[in-house]
């Protein structure tokens, strides 16, 4: 296909990376892999901080300023996808890269100086802009993973993308957290942020260049773009499928998140230590499963087993709901670790959260692969349209079962339940005769193991 003309153009007489992790070794890879963690990382660096001075220091309109914050980050990927992802077919993708980069560390400066001042306006704003610069970033870091990787490689770029990114914002959400409060925080998060703006920029100069692939002009009129994109992408089932299992991802992802603090402190009655467990398991978690793709695929992109992986995710988050919701004593970490309900609430964290990595990581190989060359950076573009759009909407819904009163035990165990329909909806992606034959396969155990009880 599309991809074999790249492959040919590259050559292919270099030795073939034999795991995931020597990829990092090259440079077709490890530059981008670290600018994009670095902006991974500042973002929840400011955004979290940000929150934490809002729930401290803004008093009664604290919470009002936590919601405010997610929504103004989220917000920019609706409007200006369409267009970030035009430019990215149309420039060097490695050239608009640095660009963005140089735009971050002017944009960590301006947060600095929000820190220092104790303004949240002009961190607010920061906020705003570092989203733009986001929805920006995005389309061009997974639209350049063709042009510089080989086909068998595009599963193992994808999920060390996918697992670096999770690290990085576990990482920049606790430090961020923690940094502000201390008796110098705002000087030592602010000279944390540039630190990791210089490196993302350095980082970004040796990544090779990434031709553009399309000549028309970018349409700047917003909606009428995002609309358009949005239109083209339908019309390519082979891509939108993908696009909407992508979107259920993050939906799932965000929703989850979002109700760990809630679990850890009204349900459990635990503090903000095990709300940083909780998010470091599922972190270990995602980028378990992500890096584990491409062994368990042998370098296809396939998305045969992501009705497995969605079924997984459904039995896992309806388990880790039932122990949370029955548990007692478990107030912090030292009591998780020493009860048997807490070890297995971790591990279902971890194994739903590996589940979602088998589940994303093929998603978004196959979004590259079938996307023409020159529409390839508007297909991820339409992706984060929808993430954005299936985010809110499942914020939304989570905010109502919470307003009618449901706990977060229940409404993660409504969550499982509605991913159940996914499950079904899932099995499109499968091969001719998969279905089959995984059915085939579990009656055949399921008679083997009657056979040998009643032997």
């Amino acid at each position: 296909m599309i991809v074999n003309g790249d492959q040919r153009r590259r050559g292919d007489d270099t030795p073939r990376p034999t795991t995931t992790l020597a990829l990092l070794t090259t440079r077709r890879f490890w530059p981008l892999c670290i600018t994009q963690a670095c902006g991974a990382l500042n973002d929840n660096l400011v955004r979290n901080a940000l929150v934490v001075l809002a729930l401290f220091r803004a008093g009664a309109a604290g919470p009002i300023l936590v919601a405010l914050a997610a929504g103004l980050f989220v917000f920019p990927y609706m409007l200006f996808s369409a267009t970030a992802g035009q430019l990215a077919d149309r420039h060097d993708k490695a050239r608009l890269i640095r660009l963005l980069k140089l735009a971050e560390l002017v944009l960590m400066g301006t947060a600095a100086l929000g820190f220092l001042l104790d303004s949240i306006p002009v961190l607010l704003l920061v906020l705003v802009a570092l989203g733009v610069q986001a929805s920006f970033f995005g389309p061009l870091k997974y639209g350049i993973l063709p042009d510089h990787l080989r086909p068998h490689e595009l599963l193992a770029g994808n999920g060390l993308i996918e697992a670096t990114t999770f690290v990085a914002i576990l990482v920049g959400t606790m430090a961020g957290g923690w940094l502000v409060l201390l008796p110098r925080g705002p000087i030592v998060i602010s000279t944390t942020g540039l630190a990791v703006a210089v490196v993302g920029v350095l980082a970004a100069w040796p990544i090779p260049p990434a031709p553009p692939r399309a000549s028309n002009a970018a349409d700047w009129q917003i909606l009428r773009a995002t609309a358009g994109l949005v239109r083209a992408a339908r019309q390519e089932p082979g891509i939108w499928q993908p696009i909407l299992g992508i979107s259920w991802f993050w939906t799932l992802g965000a929703t989850l998140i979002a109700e760990f603090p809630v679990l850890a402190k009204v349900t459990l009655g635990a503090g903000g230590e095990l709300v940083s467990l909780f998010l470091t398991m599922f972190s270990f978690g995602i980028g378990a499963g992500s890096l584990l793709c491409a062994r368990v695929l042998k370098g296809e992109a396939s998305a045969r087993y992501v009705p497995f992986a969605l079924f997984g995710i459904s039995l896992f988050t309806w388990d880790f709901a039932v122990a949370g919701s029955g548990a007692r004593g478990l107030v912090s970490v030292s009591a998780v670790l020493a009860s048997p309900v807490g070890w297995r609430m971790l591990l279902d964290l971890v194994l739903l959260s590996a589940c979602g990595g088998l589940y994303s990581v093929p998603l978004y190989a196959l979004i590259q692969q079938r996307a023409m060359p020159a529409w390839r950076a508007r297909m991820v573009a339409a992706s984060n349209v929808m993430n954005a759009a299936f985010m809110v909407a499942g914020a939304v819904v989570a905010a109502g079962l919470a307003a009618a009163g449901a706990t977060a035990p229940r409404i993660l165990i409504v969550m499982a339940a509605v991913n159940l329909l996914a499950v079904a909806w899932s099995v499109r992606f499968l091969p001719p005769g998969a279905l089959r034959g995984a059915t085939d396969g579990c009656a055949r155990l399921w008679h083997r193991i009657a056979a040998r009880r009643r032997g």
